[in-house]
């Protein structure tokens, strides 16, 4: 069948319409579909009760009570087994005892009330930091000195006289665990130790990370206690730089929420 040149043209303008409107027909289908699914979203979040933030609403393992104090405890007990494995190594103390017996040297007084005096001064520096003493501060003193007499008889009938090797093993492991161990307790955040107090109200003073203040608090004691007269070998160097990077690395499993953010 031919076309003439006149119907030719007129079917095309048929047909042009016709693919326009389906074309359009087209367009409105999909701003429907559009549509229908922001209103079927609209509709499921409408349903959808739980508060914004929920999820950090919801309570954390971390911050259930019995396991704060177990993690306290734990805590406390590895920190007085740290301190006998060191003081057994016969490698140097820890800064803080360096302290104690430079204190020991120039007064001439009990080792137990030098410590316990040390303690009572650092606390006072809590005030200007604004550090509020917890049960933590108060099981610090109690489970810490009723842990290390019998680990260090413990070491001694194990172990009565370590070797070089032995010793550096000892110190070595000491070190790691203290670190571990200061990271356990304090991050329970049931109150800080009378020295950890003093490193977590300067860490909130100055906003630089745990390690600094902790290694400047370490280096410090370390000096004024050699100046007194206190004595200390290689671990007191290593425990001093490097005790502070383990609390460190140790607080991002055993305390998420930070060592001193405020309950």
């Amino acid at each position: 069948m031919r076309w003439t040149r006149g119907e030719l043209a007129q079917h095309g303008r048929r047909r042009g319409g016709h693919e326009a409107t389906l074309a359009r027909l087209d367009l409105e289908d999909k701003a429907n579909e559009s549509h229908d699914g922001v209103h079927d979203r609209s509709h499921d979040t409408d349903h959808d009760h739980r508060p914004s933030g929920f999820a950090r609403c919801a309570p954390s393992r971390a911050d259930a009570p019995a396991r704060r104090v177990v993690q306290l405890v734990l805590g406390l007990v590895g920190f007085g087994v740290a301190t006998a494995l060191m003081l057994h190594s016969g490698q140097g103390a820890m800064p803080w005892a360096v302290l104690d017996q430079g204190i020991v040297d120039r007064t001439g007084l009990a080792y137990g009330w030098v410590v316990l005096g040390v303690g009572l001064l650092v606390m006072l520096a809590w005030i200007p930091l604004r550090q509020r003493p917890g049960v933590g501060t108060v099981a610090n003193i109690i489970v810490i000195s009723m842990v290390i007499d019998p680990a260090l008889w413990l070491l001694e009938l194990v172990l009565p006289e370590p070797a070089l090797v032995a010793g550096v093993a000892l110190a070595l492991a000491g070190i790691v665990l203290l670190g571990v161990s200061t990271a356990a307790y304090v991050g329970a955040r049931l109150g800080p130790g009378p020295r950890d107090g003093l490193m977590t109200g300067l860490v909130q003073l100055t906003g630089r990370p745990v390690w600094a203040i902790k290694t400047a608090i370490e280096v410090s004691v370390v000096v004024l206690g050699v100046l007194l007269g206190g004595t200390f070998g290689w671990a007191t160097v290593v425990f001093a730089f490097g005790v502070g990077p383990v609390v460190q690395v140790s607080a991002r499993w055993l305390a998420p929420a930070g060592l001193t953010g405020h309950r």
